[in-house]
């Protein structure tokens, strides 16, 4: 009766282990019809499944994250013409779990919701979407009322690396990085606030540590259209100099010097790691792998917005590298905010540390630093903001 026992134990152990994708819920088909005022999209599935859906701007994208569950159908015959979706895109997310990505031609309004099996149908997810409407052209622009766009600011987060118990790198004269990097992020922020259009919030506006991932928060709580952290740190070699842009990179990192740069940041969080995590059962250590979530829509624009602070900055700095580097940085690991780190300068090297402590190079690299930002959203700017009305206006007058 023992040996029974531990077998039956044994056989109820190898069923719990069974991987999770055995019983995964199946994503089977997508359907699509149109009415007059919406457009439906249905998603089949194989049994019940928890999800959940968010949108980003700048291009427009509709994202459902459907937890345990696995795609078997094909998108590929759906009739997407004369619609606001341009494109339906899919892919693995986590463990286990799959995310769908609506690429819009334009903002749409979402209601979505899970129907049970009834009438010969199975389990779905539908997700109506209604296009809200934009502006008439044809109207003169001294008709068009300011109630009828939201013209909101564009929501920076300047983030002036380390501060507090955390100094950051230290030059050779004893120049502190979290100093340096605290004044350039002001004078950005004071320029940000003078431009209309834009609104600014600052990580730390003192000398306080904040951990890494509280920056994170801080973007996200603030609804941030994109998050940029301040550095000027030390390299592994005296003679490295000149600015560098980083976004994240969810693989290895793009250089020896970018992986040493992303080692040392996220090692400085471990000063503040028993406030980092609210996690029972996880070591501080795997933060970075917990904050990994970052969307690859998100990165791609975060891509595009360091290359254009990078080239605004060749103006006023030497560079050095020519490219945005990319490595696992925890303070970049948002999923829905684009996001870079900017190198001002290596306060370990003579040359940079003598130029970065000085008030007229630090109100050159934040005026350029601007530029950059300006630039990007010109070209990018969220659909509901003061700079998207503001070229609507300027088309309707054309």
């Amino acid at each position: 009766m023992h040996r029974r026992h531990l077998l039956n134990l044994i056989l109820a152990s190898a069923a719990f282990a069974l991987p999770f994708g055995v019983s995964a819920t199946q994503i089977r088909n997508a359907r699509l019809w149109r009415s007059d005022d919406k457009l439906r999209l249905v998603f089949d599935l194989s049994g019940p499944v928890h999800y959940k859906t968010f949108s980003l701007s700048a291009p427009e994208r509709l994202i459902i994250d459907l937890s345990g569950a696995n795609l078997s159908g094909d998108f590929s015959q759906l009739s997407l013409a004369n619609t606001v979706i341009r494109s339906i895109r899919s892919g693995h997310f986590g463990l286990g779990d799959t995310r769908i990505v609506l690429d819009l031609s334009g903002p749409v309004q979402l209601n979505s919701f899970l129907l049970p099996p009834q009438e010969g149908q199975g389990h779905r997810l539908v997700l109506d979407l209604k296009t809200v409407a934009s502006l008439p052209v044809a109207l003169p622009s001294e008709a068009i009322q300011d109630t009828t766009h939201p013209k909101r600011d564009i929501i920076v987060v300047v983030d002036p690396g380390h501060g507090g118990k955390d100094p950051g790198a230290v030059g050779a004269k004893g120049e502190r990085e979290k100093d340096v990097v605290l004044s350039i992020a002001q004078l950005l922020a004071k320029r940000l606030k003078r431009e209309k259009g834009f609104d600014v919030k600052l990580v730390r506006n003192d000398d306080f540590f904040v951990p890494l991932r509280k920056r994170v928060e801080i973007a996200r709580k603030h609804n941030a259209d994109m998050f940029i952290s301040v550095h000027a740190d030390a390299a592994p070699r005296l003679t490295a100099s000149g600015a560098s842009v980083y976004c994240l990179s969810e693989g290895g990192a793009t250089s020896a010097t970018a992986r040493f740069m992303a080692q040392r940041e996220n090692g400085a969080d471990l000063l503040g790691a028993t406030r980092l995590l609210n996690l029972k059962d996880k070591d501080p250590m795997l933060a970075g792998v917990i904050l990994d979530m970052s969307m690859n829509a998100t990165l791609a624009a975060s891509l595009q917005l360091g290359s254009t602070v990078l080239g605004s900055l060749a103006g006023i700095t030497t560079l050095h590298q020519k490219r945005v580097e990319q490595a696992g940085f925890a303070v970049l690991k948002s999923p829905d905010v684009p996001s870079i780190l900017v190198e001002t300068g290596f306060i370990s090297n003579a040359r940079d540390s003598q130029r970065l402590v000085t008030a007229r190079h630090q109100q050159a690299v934040a005026n350029g630093l601007f530029e950059g930002l300006q630039r990007y959203f010109q070209k990018n700017p969220p659909t509901n903001s003061y700079i998207a009305w503001q070229q609507a206006q300027k088309k309707a007058q054309v």
